[in-house]
């Protein structure tokens, strides 16, 4: 895929390149104590259908995004987003539109109905990107500690 005039690659995240999208990763989730702890949590949810693809240029990631296709009463078959990240020096990059059109094509691929994320309701940026990119606000959503 093209952003500007450079060739980005968007590839499936490996045993290989894990520990390379830690810092990329903790970005996002920064109580991801270390690299092996965020590695053996990819590789739990990966057991549970868990992926995650990157934006690649050289041997490190630009832009990452973490995702599962899963259903439910309320969306049928849907592409549910976990993570979304664009590295701090390359927002505003088109990264994150790229990610997202290549997410809305793999959920049309799996046949899902919709692509659901959940953000938080301090993150104003990343609601103006939503908006930007045709998502809309439709639920609130409750959470608490079991433990």
């Amino acid at each position: 895929m093209t952003v500007g005039e450079t060739r980005w690659d968007i590839h499936p995240v490996d045993e290989r390149d894990i520990e390379t999208c830690y810092p990329l990763m903790r970005q996002l989730r920064p109580h991801l104590g270390s690299a092996a702890d965020f590695a053996e949590r990819w590789r739990r949810q990966r057991t549970e259908g868990y992926r995650l693809v990157g934006v690649w240029k050289t041997a490190d990631p630009v832009a990452l995004a973490g995702f599962r296709v899963t259903e439910s009463l309320i969306h049928g078959r849907f592409l549910y987003v976990d993570d979304l990240v664009v590295d701090i020096d390359r927002r505003n990059g088109g990264f994150g539109a790229l990610l997202m059109d290549w997410l809305h094509e793999e959920g049309r691929n799996c046949g899902c109905a919709k692509l659901v994320l959940d953000t938080g309701l301090d993150n104003v940026l990343a609601h103006r990107f939503y908006y930007r990119q045709g998502l809309v606000a439709m639920a609130l959503r409750f959470n608490s500690r079991l433990g």
